[in-house]
């Protein structure tokens, strides 16, 4: 996949935080720390970027993304105990709104880090790639 080693990137990124940390603080707390750690490694991200949804083409509003990476990566966050599908559909559906090819969900909130890529289905990006691996997160 043409976004594996950026993801996996970002990914080492949060268990730097999550090792270092543990779980038991706010969303904010991780974020800021995910911000230093993804600068020490190069990345290059905006922090809480307002991003425009559409509905068919027509602009009906905002949404702060978390972190916005190599202008081509959502990366949502959470601080939850457990993550539940509702979460998932969430970051697919910011994928999905933003026409971004891929999108990686993060918990910091449980015992061990938790994440999920999660991809666009409609991205011209990535059919050939979803039609090839039939049990990945899509949207």
């Amino acid at each position: 996949m043409r976004y594996e080693k950026l993801t996996h990137k970002v990914i080492g990124c949060a268990m730097k935080v999550h090792t270092t940390l543990g779980n038991g603080f706010q969303e904010v707390i991780y974020q800021r720390a995910l911000a230093i750690e993804m600068e020490k490694q190069g990345l290059g991200f905006q922090r809480e970027m307002e991003m425009t949804v559409f509905y068919e083409g027509v602009d009906i509003g905002t949404r702060r993304v978390d972190f916005f990476v190599e202008d081509t990566i959502m990366v949502e966050l959470k601080a939850l105990i457990k993550l539940e599908e509702v979460h998932l559909a969430q970051a697919m559906n910011y994928c999905q709104a933003y026409n971004l090819p891929i999108g990686l969900l993060i918990n910091f909130g449980a015992k061990s880090l938790e994440f999920k890529r999660v991809y666009n289905l409609n991205h011209p990006e990535n059919k050939d790639y979803i039609k090839s691996n039939p049990k990945i997160n899509k949207s």
